[in-house]
């Protein structure tokens, strides 16, 4: 079964508090959309599209609750404009998730076009957006398993040799359910070559600073039984390079793709790609379409968020207690005080070095010029 990160109905929301793990398993509600802010703030929840779908049911929450309460302002014009500045809040919460401005630009539609009916109440509106972010939920599902089919079957088709049967997939960061409404985007590819028997091993990256992969994919991959291995960051090219593995594919999400197929993803990506082209290997992204922001010509114009320094100057790990003999969960300094800190969230890979962009509706490849047309997904 696979896990279930976010779990919504009857206008309650909670999700599984991905700081916690893989220590702790603890559902953490969310009624209002300060709490989403917050929990995405916090990378409490992470993951382009799970940020989108969190945001936008931690606003039904809330509305569901103030509707409960007849708390809701009197007039369809008033709420709607109460809506979207609460949509606006949550888009600065994470401003290279593209997902979830995307997201918030098709609920402030909905919501402005249902406000401005001529018999429109209150309620309605509010009802028309609790139903939109509930299909967004619901959607993303969807989604994400036909990633998954349509990636697994690019693989097989052309990744493997002519005496492969089953591959060897390396992926990056949490793509997973823990990212996503459910499935997974690169995760769910790699659940899809598992559930078609075409899946030989997985290999995850720990994802330093904040070690989404050591802490969360390989969370998600005992979760499911899937063979995998999890290596360091640092690990990548002696694994490539090594003859008796074969790698046959990196796989990987994105926060933002661009355009003209550059991809912001996890730091460490553009790296891997690099990896991937010297060694032959295929390098895929794997996205939903909420995913390419068409508005943004390549990854030059993609703003790249800067966390704390605290995330690489200290790390969160179980740790015994001298005195009690307990286990408790710790934060400990691992760098020198005083030393100065650079830690950008994501990097930028260019499109030339991306073999394929997975989506719902298929793999995009690049023409006889080498270049993506990601516009046609959207015809």
């Amino acid at each position: 079964m696979v896990l279930e990160a976010i779990r919504y109905g009857d206008g309650k929301l909670s999700i599984i508090d991905q700081l916690q793990l893989p220590f702790v398993e603890r559902y953490i509600e969310i009624s209002t959309s300060e709490g989403g802010w917050q929990a995405i703030k916090n990378m409490q929840v992470r993951g382009a599209p799970a940020i989108a779908i969190v945001a936008a049911l931690s606003l039904a929450s809330e509305l569901h609750e103030l509707s409960v309460q007849k708390k809701v302002p009197s007039n369809a014009e008033d709420v709607g404009t109460f809506i979207i500045e609460r949509l606006k809040y949550l888009v600065s919460s994470r401003p290279t998730a593209v997902n979830l401005s995307d997201a918030a630009r098709k609920l402030e539609a909905i919501v402005s076009e249902r406000s401005q009916r001529s018999r429109s109440t209150a309620q309605d509106v509010v009802d028309a957006f609790i139903q939109a972010a509930e299909a967004m939920l619901a959607k993303d599902v969807e989604d994400n398993t036909r990633i998954g089919e349509n990636g697994a079957r690019w693989i097989s088709a052309n990744a493997l040799s002519t005496e492969q049967h089953k591959a060897i997939v390396l992926t990056h960061c949490n793509t997973g359910s823990l990212a996503t409404a459910g499935y997974g985007t690169a995760l769910g590819v790699i659940r899809s070559l598992m559930s078609s028997d075409t899946l030989q091993h997985a290999y995850c990256t720990e994802t330093r600073p904040y070690n989404q992969g050591s802490r969360l994919t390989a969370f998600e991959l005992v979760h499911d039984k899937i063979p995998a291995t999890l290596i360091t960051d640092s690990m990548a090219a002696a694994l490539l390079s090594r003859p008796g593995t074969r790698v046959n594919a990196i796989v990987v999400g994105a926060d933002r793709v661009a355009a003209n197929g550059d991809t912001a993803n996890k730091i460490g990506t553009y790296g891997l790609a690099v990896l991937a082209r010297y060694h032959g290997v295929k390098f895929l992204v794997a996205a939903p379409l909420t995913t390419i922001d068409l508005a943004t010509k390549s990854g030059d114009e993609i703003v790249i968020e800067e966390r704390p320094s605290l995330e690489v100057t200290k790390i969160k790990g179980l740790q015994d207690d001298n005195l009690t003999g307990d286990v408790i969960l710790a934060t400990v300094g691992i760098a020198a005080e005083g030393i100065d800190v650079w830690n950008p969230a994501f990097d930028v890979t260019p499109f030339a070095l991306i073999d394929g962009i997975i989506t719902e509706k298929g793999v995009a490849e690049k023409n006889a010029e080498g270049r993506f047309q990601l516009k046609e997904l959207f015809d």
